[in-house]
């Protein structure tokens, strides 16, 4: 028996990988933009991910959905990137943190 991947799953569309890219030098900048950036693009696509789970969801509740089992891919795709976003920003308060009690002298 053979198990296909979750790309088989219609309608599952999975997150796009981050780049790899080597750490920046003091001749070159960083290629992937600022931490700005990263952090509101990581906001859309949770922001993405979670409106797909709420329209499979109304669509699961009225009736609509073909294949109930989309709805709770979904679903759980977007609980675990919530349960990350809330992670690393429970990591990025913590390291601001660190460093307002870090002394200057």
């Amino acid at each position: 028996m053979s198990i296909g991947g979750i790309e088989s799953v219609s309608g599952f569309v999975p997150l796009a990988a981050p780049a790899v890219t080597r750490p920046p030098t003091a001749a070159a900048p960083a290629a992937g933009g600022d931490f700005g950036s990263m952090v509101l693009n990581g906001i859309e696509r949770l922001e993405n991910v979670q409106d797909t789970a709420d329209t499979l969801a109304v669509r699961a509740a009225s009736g609509t959905l073909p294949n109930i089992h989309d709805y709770t891919l979904a679903a759980t795709e977007a609980d675990v990137a919530t349960k990350l976003t809330v992670a690393v920003r429970n990591k990025a308060i913590e390291a601001f943190s660190e460093i307002m009690r870090m002394q200057v002298g």
